[in-house]
């Protein structure tokens, strides 16, 4: 359950959507890292806020506990901290394990892959901060999605909200994880969730429903520079004057108008420490499909500056600040779109296919086949002695090989090959 076979149509795609995510992050200057799908059990419990319960555990027969790992910011993490590194920017993309309730339709599974690319080390405020919003917008441009918005917040900001607003901070993260609700259900359920199951009083859940509904820009970090309340917290001070400071890298950029300052936004994970981010698609133009393709959030990240330090021996910190793309969500959307267009996806890049119109001539189509391989050409030809001309030309249609490479008697004599344009049905001799 929660799981899938990939058919050959579905890997093409899934290629070529990952050549294009993988190419944005080369062009940012990132090298590739592989973890172990397995952790030790304590390694990822107590990362997650309440999505620990979706940790898939195992019990080795020796006695160690481990489990699967759940995302790949905490096996990175771990990974710093064990090498000592303190300076990297790294892509990783590979699959992760959660005992989700799987909701197929929407592109949410027990195993799915996650392509990530983080910046580590001590910089400048705000630089590898804009650069991750960059990489979202170049690759959700590039992937031609349609309509997408890209909201910011940053924790701190929530928490100097959480703050003013009487909230004790034992119950910081439960909030959070409230508030993060917002965008999948109205302000009144989200109230009634903080009263009833958060205990929170209905005067705190009120002040907090005041800020939490804001959205905008750099007027909006202006607005709450000025704010009487929230200036006073010493958190939401130094979140406001980064969030400025990103803003003004992100108009450098040209990217603000797929940019909003959004004080909903939480995040659900425990481990983030300042700027958080996500991207949403808007609406999906699918008329002709029963199901809308309403996928919600495509990628999301945030700065993480105290996880490296929980595994270093000394608590030595490396500051981190990374970005999620949720390639099965955005793989089920073109999914979607191929079959609405009735496209065909090509699922080999055969360039040719050599063949021959008289039966005997098996000799002559291995030797040929063999010099093209040998060429570095893609080739291939039917496992069939004496297949009529028609039959191989029908599998080059079938198929969407371009070309054929056809030798028959009399081009052994003439010492030449015709080249046949399958498409446009012309040849060439050569």
């Amino acid at each position: 359950q929660g799981t899938r076979d990939h058919p050959p149509a579905h890997m093409a795609l899934r290629d070529r959507l990952l050549a294009t995510v993988v190419a944005c992050f080369k062009r940012h200057g990132a090298a590739a890292i592989d973890t172990p799908a397995l952790e030790l059990r304590e390694t990822l419990v107590g990362k997650y806020g309440e999505g620990a319960r979706l940790i898939y555990e195992l019990q080795e027969p020796g006695g160690e506990l481990l489990a699967l790992r759940y995302d790949l910011t905490v096996p990175f993490a771990r990974y710093l901290a064990m090498n000592k590194i303190t300076n990297i920017k790294r892509y990783h993309i590979a699959k992760v394990y959660r005992r989700d309730n799987p909701a197929m339709t929407r592109g949410r599974y027990r195993e799915f892959y996650q392509c990530d690319f983080d910046i580590a080390g001590q910089f400048d405020p705000m630089i590898p901060d804009a650069e991750c919003l960059k990489i979202m917008h170049e690759i959700l441009s590039d992937l031609q999605l349609g309509d997408f918005l890209i909201k910011v917040n940053d924790r701190r900001i929530l928490n100097g909200v959480f703050a003013i607003c009487d909230i004790p901070e034992s119950k910081f993260i439960t909030t959070c994880s409230t508030v993060d609700k917002l965008d999948k259900m109205p302000w009144e359920e989200v109230r009634s969730e903080m009263i009833g199951e958060k205990g929170l009083s209905p005067e705190a859940a009120d002040r907090i429903g005041e800020y939490v509904q804001l959205h905008g820009g750099l007027d909006l970090i202006e607005r709450l520079l000025q704010d009487p309340k929230l200036s006073q917290n010493k958190l939401a001070r130094e979140g406001l004057g980064d969030m400025k400071l990103l803003f003004e890298y992100l108009t450098l950029f040209g990217i603000t108008g797929k940019i909003s300052f959004d004080l909903s936004l939480a995040r659900g994970l425990d481990y983030y420490t300042g700027v958080i981010f996500e991207a949403v698609l808007l609406q999906q133009e699918n008329d002709h499909v029963e199901e809308p393709a309403s996928v919600g959030s495509v990628a999301g990240g945030g700065r993480y500056d105290g996880l490296v330090g929980t595994f270093d021996p000394k608590g030595r910190k490396v500051p981190c600040v990374g970005v999620s793309i949720g390639i099965e969500r955005i793989f089920s959307i073109l999914e979607q779109r191929v079959k609405a267009s009735g496209e065909k996806v090509r699922t080999t890049e055969t360039q040719v296919l050599v063949a021959t119109p008289q039966k005997h001539l098996l000799a002559a189509r291995l030797k040929l086949i063999s010099e093209l391989w040998d060429a570095g050409i893609k080739a291939e030809m039917l496992y069939k002695k004496g297949p009529t001309l028609l039959k191989q030309l029908q599998y080059c249609e079938d198929t969407g090989i371009p070309l054929a490479a056809i030798i028959g008697e009399q081009e052994l004599t003439d010492g030449v090959v015709k080249l046949r344009d399958v498409a446009a049905r012309q040849e060439v001799r050569i």
